[in-house]
């Protein structure tokens, strides 16, 4: 089961390109994971790649992400759908991109919860049940 302490590793493995920002959230809070504050910092930077062309890394970040679903703890798990998904939905949709180009890249338990934040949010779903 991955835990906590397994998500950058598996996540800097995917997109060895954010390991330079990772690097910078460690100096800037001391050594503290602040996991949310990183997932946002993620879909900004999966946002850039998209935007400049450079989307390669995309395919083995779908994968990692499909793993923190069905191989992660429920924090992982939620960490993943509210951290990640919900980020790249949030930042590229706020950017006039538009979030579904991702969607693709992802796994089908992934694709699931990506949905369910879309019911979520347009009203469809009290709650985001994956």
């Amino acid at each position: 089961m991955i835990q906590q302490h397994e998500v950058m590793p598996l996540l800097l493995q995917a997109c060895p390109s954010f390991a330079p920002l990772w690097e910078a959230h460690l100096r800037e809070y001391e050594g503290e994971v602040l996991f949310y504050i990183v997932m946002g910092e993620l879909a900004h930077h999966v946002l850039k790649l998209q935007q400049s062309g450079e989307a390669a890394c995309f395919a083995a970040l779908g994968v990692a992400i499909e793993r923190l679903h069905v191989e992660g703890d429920a924090w992982v798990q939620e960490l993943a759908t509210i951290g990640l998904l919900e980020g790249i939905q949030n930042v590229w949709g706020h950017t006039g991109v538009d979030p579904a180009q991702f969607e693709p890249y992802l796994g089908p338990e992934s694709q699931r919860a990506w949905r369910a934040l879309n019911a979520f949010w347009s009203g469809q779903a009290e709650t985001v049940a994956v």
